[in-house]
Protein backbone atom coordinates (compact mmCIF):
# COMPACT_ATOMS: atom_id res chain seq x y z
CA UNK A 1 0.00 0.00 0.00
CA UNK A 2 1.19 3.51 -0.79
CA UNK A 3 2.31 5.40 2.32
CA UNK A 4 -0.04 7.83 4.07
CA UNK A 5 0.21 10.39 6.85
CA UNK A 6 -0.52 8.15 9.80
CA UNK A 7 -1.30 10.30 12.83
CA UNK A 8 -3.74 7.94 14.52
CA UNK A 9 -2.62 4.29 14.45
CA UNK A 10 -0.58 4.82 17.61
CA UNK A 11 -3.56 6.35 19.43
CA UNK A 12 -6.28 4.28 17.79
CA UNK A 13 -7.72 3.03 21.09
CA UNK A 14 -7.95 6.55 22.51
CA UNK A 15 -9.54 7.73 19.27
CA UNK A 16 -12.14 4.96 19.34
CA UNK A 17 -13.17 5.62 22.93
CA UNK A 18 -12.88 9.40 23.17
CA UNK A 19 -14.13 11.04 19.98
CA UNK A 20 -17.65 12.56 19.86
CA UNK A 21 -20.46 11.27 17.70
CA UNK A 22 -22.38 13.35 15.17
CA UNK A 23 -25.82 14.95 15.62
CA UNK A 24 -29.02 13.87 13.91
CA UNK A 25 -29.19 17.28 12.24
CA UNK A 26 -26.07 16.42 10.24
CA UNK A 27 -27.57 13.21 8.90
CA UNK A 28 -30.91 14.95 8.29
CA UNK A 29 -29.14 17.43 6.01
CA UNK A 30 -27.61 14.56 4.05
CA UNK A 31 -30.76 12.43 3.82
CA UNK A 32 -32.60 15.48 2.48
CA UNK A 33 -30.50 15.26 -0.70
CA UNK A 34 -29.62 11.52 -0.89
CA UNK A 35 -32.21 8.68 -1.02
CA UNK A 36 -32.20 5.93 1.61
CA UNK A 37 -31.60 3.36 -1.15
CA UNK A 38 -28.11 4.75 -1.79
CA UNK A 39 -24.92 2.80 -1.23
CA UNK A 40 -22.31 4.84 0.63
CA UNK A 41 -18.54 5.04 0.56
CA UNK A 42 -17.02 6.43 3.76
CA UNK A 43 -13.28 6.93 3.24
CA UNK A 44 -11.17 7.77 6.29
CA UNK A 45 -13.77 6.13 8.52
CA UNK A 46 -11.45 5.70 11.53
CA UNK A 47 -13.08 3.57 14.19
CA UNK A 48 -16.60 4.30 12.95
CA UNK A 49 -17.94 7.41 14.67
CA UNK A 50 -19.90 8.38 11.55
CA UNK A 51 -20.40 4.90 10.13
CA UNK A 52 -23.14 4.01 12.57
CA UNK A 53 -25.31 6.99 11.68
CA UNK A 54 -24.78 6.38 7.96
CA UNK A 55 -25.58 2.67 8.26
CA UNK A 56 -28.87 3.46 10.01
CA UNK A 57 -30.00 5.66 7.13
CA UNK A 58 -28.64 4.11 3.93
CA UNK A 59 -28.66 0.71 2.22
CA UNK A 60 -24.98 -0.19 2.60
CA UNK A 61 -21.80 1.51 3.78
CA UNK A 62 -18.33 0.65 2.45
CA UNK A 63 -16.14 2.07 5.22
CA UNK A 64 -12.42 2.34 4.53
CA UNK A 65 -9.34 3.66 6.30
CA UNK A 66 -5.63 3.31 5.48
CA UNK A 67 -4.87 2.48 9.13
CA UNK A 68 -5.23 -1.20 9.97
CA UNK A 69 -5.23 -0.26 13.67
CA UNK A 70 -8.28 1.92 13.15
CA UNK A 71 -10.14 -0.71 11.15
CA UNK A 72 -9.42 -3.33 13.83
CA UNK A 73 -11.26 -1.10 16.31
CA UNK A 74 -14.15 -0.30 13.99
CA UNK A 75 -17.37 -1.55 15.52
CA UNK A 76 -18.49 -3.10 12.22
CA UNK A 77 -15.38 -5.29 12.12
CA UNK A 78 -16.94 -7.14 15.07
CA UNK A 79 -20.54 -7.04 13.80
CA UNK A 80 -20.80 -9.39 10.85
CA UNK A 81 -24.57 -8.86 10.60
CA UNK A 82 -24.39 -5.15 9.87
CA UNK A 83 -24.87 -3.52 6.48
CA UNK A 84 -21.28 -2.26 6.64
CA UNK A 85 -18.20 -3.57 4.87
CA UNK A 86 -14.85 -2.41 6.26
CA UNK A 87 -11.53 -2.43 4.46
CA UNK A 88 -7.98 -1.13 4.85
CA UNK A 89 -7.68 1.13 1.84
CA UNK A 90 -6.42 4.52 0.74
CA UNK A 91 -9.07 7.10 -0.13
CA UNK A 92 -7.09 8.08 -3.21
CA UNK A 93 -7.04 4.57 -4.74
CA UNK A 94 -10.28 2.87 -3.77
CA UNK A 95 -11.14 -0.48 -5.32
CA UNK A 96 -14.79 0.53 -5.74
CA UNK A 97 -16.18 0.19 -9.28
CA UNK A 98 -17.06 3.17 -11.42
CA UNK A 99 -20.41 4.87 -10.65
CA UNK A 100 -21.06 2.48 -7.77
CA UNK A 101 -22.22 4.74 -4.89
CA UNK A 102 -24.82 7.44 -4.42
CA UNK A 103 -23.07 9.10 -1.48
CA UNK A 104 -19.47 9.69 -0.48
CA UNK A 105 -19.31 10.76 3.16
CA UNK A 106 -16.08 12.05 4.71
CA UNK A 107 -16.14 12.72 8.44
CA UNK A 108 -13.25 14.76 9.90
CA UNK A 109 -10.80 13.23 7.42
CA UNK A 110 -10.73 15.18 4.16
CA UNK A 111 -7.80 17.35 5.28
CA UNK A 112 -5.59 14.24 5.46
CA UNK A 113 -6.23 13.19 1.85
CA UNK A 114 -4.26 14.06 -1.26
CA UNK A 115 -7.23 15.94 -2.58
CA UNK A 116 -6.50 16.02 -6.31
CA UNK A 117 -6.30 12.22 -6.39
CA UNK A 118 -9.22 11.81 -3.99
CA UNK A 119 -11.50 14.14 -5.94
CA UNK A 120 -10.62 12.15 -9.08
CA UNK A 121 -11.76 9.02 -7.22
CA UNK A 122 -15.00 10.81 -6.30
CA UNK A 123 -15.60 11.66 -9.96
CA UNK A 124 -15.05 8.03 -10.88
CA UNK A 125 -17.04 6.12 -8.24
CA UNK A 126 -19.91 8.54 -7.61
CA UNK A 127 -23.04 7.95 -9.65
CA UNK A 128 -24.42 10.82 -11.75
CA UNK A 129 -26.53 12.92 -9.41
CA UNK A 130 -24.73 11.47 -6.39
CA UNK A 131 -23.52 13.61 -3.50
CA UNK A 132 -20.16 14.21 -1.85
CA UNK A 133 -20.70 15.16 1.81
CA UNK A 134 -17.66 16.24 3.82
CA UNK A 135 -17.63 17.72 7.28
CA UNK A 136 -15.20 18.84 9.95
CA UNK A 137 -15.51 20.03 13.53
CA UNK A 138 -13.28 22.74 14.96
CA UNK A 139 -12.11 23.50 18.52
CA UNK A 140 -14.42 23.04 21.50
CA UNK A 141 -16.03 26.31 22.57
CA UNK A 142 -15.56 26.22 26.35
CA UNK A 143 -17.61 28.06 28.94
CA UNK A 144 -15.86 30.93 30.72
CA UNK A 145 -14.91 28.93 33.82
CA UNK A 146 -13.08 26.32 31.68
CA UNK A 147 -11.62 28.58 29.01
CA UNK A 148 -8.31 29.49 30.67
CA UNK A 149 -7.39 25.93 31.68
CA UNK A 150 -8.31 24.59 28.25
CA UNK A 151 -6.34 27.35 26.52
CA UNK A 152 -3.22 26.42 28.49
CA UNK A 153 -3.19 22.88 27.13
CA UNK A 154 -3.93 24.22 23.65
CA UNK A 155 -0.98 26.59 23.96
CA UNK A 156 1.33 23.66 24.71
CA UNK A 157 0.28 21.62 21.69
CA UNK A 158 -0.39 24.43 19.23
CA UNK A 159 3.02 24.22 17.53
CA UNK A 160 2.67 20.45 17.12
CA UNK A 161 -0.38 20.37 14.87
CA UNK A 162 0.30 18.94 11.41
CA UNK A 163 -0.12 21.64 8.73
CA UNK A 164 -3.43 20.10 7.63
CA UNK A 165 -4.96 21.42 10.86
CA UNK A 166 -5.20 24.83 9.21
CA UNK A 167 -7.72 23.35 6.77
CA UNK A 168 -9.96 22.48 9.73
CA UNK A 169 -9.66 25.99 11.14
CA UNK A 170 -10.77 27.33 7.74
CA UNK A 171 -13.66 24.87 7.55
CA UNK A 172 -12.38 23.57 4.17
CA UNK A 173 -13.44 26.89 2.70
CA UNK A 174 -10.55 27.18 0.23
CA UNK A 175 -10.75 23.71 -1.34
CA UNK A 176 -11.12 23.34 -5.13
CA UNK A 177 -14.28 21.25 -4.90
CA UNK A 178 -15.13 19.08 -7.92
CA UNK A 179 -18.91 19.61 -7.98
CA UNK A 180 -21.43 22.40 -7.49
CA UNK A 181 -22.46 23.23 -3.92
CA UNK A 182 -25.80 22.37 -2.37
CA UNK A 183 -27.18 24.41 0.55
CA UNK A 184 -25.88 23.18 3.91
CA UNK A 185 -27.01 24.29 7.37
CA UNK A 186 -24.86 25.77 10.12
CA UNK A 187 -24.41 23.02 12.71
CA UNK A 188 -23.04 22.30 16.16
CA UNK A 189 -21.66 19.04 17.48
CA UNK A 190 -22.42 18.49 21.18
CA UNK A 191 -21.41 15.87 23.72
CA UNK A 192 -22.32 15.33 27.38
CA UNK A 193 -19.02 14.32 28.98
CA UNK A 194 -17.33 13.87 32.33
CA UNK A 195 -13.82 15.20 32.91
CA UNK A 196 -12.13 11.81 32.24
CA UNK A 197 -13.81 11.71 28.83
CA UNK A 198 -12.55 15.21 28.03
CA UNK A 199 -9.02 14.24 29.07
CA UNK A 200 -9.28 11.20 26.82
CA UNK A 201 -10.35 13.45 23.96
CA UNK A 202 -7.36 15.74 24.45
CA UNK A 203 -5.18 12.63 24.48
CA UNK A 204 -6.60 11.51 21.11
CA UNK A 205 -5.56 14.68 19.24
CA UNK A 206 -2.84 14.35 16.62
CA UNK A 207 -1.04 17.38 18.09
CA UNK A 208 -0.93 15.67 21.48
CA UNK A 209 0.67 12.59 19.93
CA UNK A 210 3.24 14.77 18.13
CA UNK A 211 3.98 16.68 21.36
CA UNK A 212 4.57 13.45 23.26
CA UNK A 213 6.86 12.09 20.55
CA UNK A 214 8.88 15.33 20.36
CA UNK A 215 9.20 16.14 24.08
CA UNK A 216 8.66 12.88 25.96
CA UNK A 217 6.03 14.67 28.07
CA UNK A 218 2.26 14.29 28.19
CA UNK A 219 0.47 17.65 27.96
CA UNK A 220 -2.75 16.11 29.27
CA UNK A 221 -1.02 14.95 32.46
CA UNK A 222 0.68 18.33 32.79
CA UNK A 223 -2.62 20.21 32.80
CA UNK A 224 -4.95 17.58 34.31
CA UNK A 225 -4.97 19.14 37.79
CA UNK A 226 -5.67 22.60 36.40
CA UNK A 227 -8.51 21.26 34.27
CA UNK A 228 -9.89 19.35 37.26
CA UNK A 229 -9.92 22.46 39.43
CA UNK A 230 -11.89 24.33 36.80
CA UNK A 231 -14.26 21.40 36.14
CA UNK A 232 -15.15 20.54 39.73
CA UNK A 233 -16.35 17.01 40.53
CA UNK A 234 -14.78 14.97 37.70
CA UNK A 235 -17.94 12.89 37.37
CA UNK A 236 -20.07 15.98 36.78
CA UNK A 237 -21.45 15.91 33.25
CA UNK A 238 -20.96 19.03 31.14
CA UNK A 239 -22.27 19.72 27.65
CA UNK A 240 -19.41 20.54 25.27
CA UNK A 241 -19.87 22.19 21.86
CA UNK A 242 -17.86 22.23 18.64
CA UNK A 243 -18.65 24.23 15.47
CA UNK A 244 -19.48 21.66 12.77
CA UNK A 245 -18.95 22.64 9.13
CA UNK A 246 -20.73 20.59 6.43
CA UNK A 247 -20.13 20.74 2.68
CA UNK A 248 -22.57 19.12 0.25
CA UNK A 249 -21.64 18.79 -3.45
CA UNK A 250 -23.72 17.08 -6.15
CA UNK A 251 -22.22 15.43 -9.20
CA UNK A 252 -24.06 16.49 -12.37
CA UNK A 253 -26.68 14.07 -13.61
CA UNK A 254 -25.25 14.36 -17.12
CA UNK A 255 -21.76 15.08 -18.31
CA UNK A 256 -21.05 18.39 -20.02
CA UNK A 257 -20.85 16.59 -23.35
CA UNK A 258 -24.18 14.87 -22.83
CA UNK A 259 -25.83 18.12 -21.80
CA UNK A 260 -24.59 19.87 -24.91
CA UNK A 261 -26.02 17.09 -27.10
CA UNK A 262 -29.36 17.44 -25.35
Amino acid sequence: MTSFKDHFSGIAQAYASSRPTYPDALYDAITAVVPATADVWEPGCGSGQATRGLSQRFAHVYATDPSAAQIERHWAAQDKNSNVTVAVELAETTALPDCSVGLIAVAQALHWFERKAFFASCERVLQPGGVLAAWTYQDIVFSDDMAEAAENIRDDIDDYWPPERNDVDLGYSDYPWPFEALPAPNLWLTADWTLPHLLGYFGSLSATACYRAATGRDPVETHAAELAEAWGDPMTVRTLRWPLVLHLRRKPTLSAGQESLG
